[in-house]
């Protein structure tokens, strides 16, 4: 079952590829989200530029493209793979997202298709690492820091149910980008020297 898996991670990828926050930066700013802004194309760079209505479509289409991959692998591969399918095609939508092909490896962070890959994977332990990732963004005003506390509580939560070791596996590779993208920053922030979220976007 090597190749269902390799599919799903390819199906994964090319959904992840599509950068909402770009599409939208281009439309309305003719100018791509990589040029403008904090660099980042990501709905809270377009929620400060451009207000809460084109934050939301970008995060309707983060939210959109992780689920069509996910959706898509799980329908071709469920028979092979289960459920499995689901987190191999979130996990190539993590990559497409972050490192897309069209832009040398250089794109997202990943926080919306990580949570959206979680919860279609398991909506009960899911929902409750976005919950808490929440509270940790609340608590320390630094968003870099519920980024990785998502994904921190699902491999915890994972484990608890005794999750395969394949499953445990592609959780940690989940975690491993977060901790790529947003580690750094999570540093900064125990320095002191990164700036705290502003937890409002711009109203336009």
């Amino acid at each position: 079952m090597i190749l269902e898996r390799i599919a799903c991670i390819i199906i994964g990828y090319a959904w992840g590829n599509i950068l909402t926050a770009d599409l939208v930066a281009r439309h309305q700013l003719h100018a791509s989200a990589f040029d403008i802004g904090t660099h980042n194309p990501g709905m809270a760079n377009i929620g400060h530029l451009l207000g809460v209505r084109w934050a939301l479509v970008v995060l309707a289409g983060d939210i959109g493209k992780t689920a069509a991959a996910c959706v898509i692998s799980w329908l071709l591969f469920a028979p092979a793979l289960g459920n499995l399918a689901v987190l191999y095609a979130g996990c190539g939508a993590v990559i497409g997202h972050n490192l897309p092909c069209w832009h040398h490896a250089r794109g997202g962070k990943g926080v919306t298709v990580t949570c959206v890959t979680i919860v279609l994977f398991d909506p009960l332990i899911g929902l409750i690492s976005l919950v808490l990732g929440l509270i940790a963004v609340c608590a320390s005003h630094y968003l870099c820091v519920g980024a990785i506390v998502i994904p921190v509580c699902f491999l915890i939560g994972e484990c608890w149910v005794h999750a395969s070791p394949e499953t445990l596996a592609l959780c940690a590779f989940l975690l491993l980008m977060m901790i790529l993208r947003h580690g750094g920053a999570v540093y900064r922030a125990y320095k002191g020297t990164e700036p705290k979220t502003n937890l409002g976007v711009h109203r336009s």
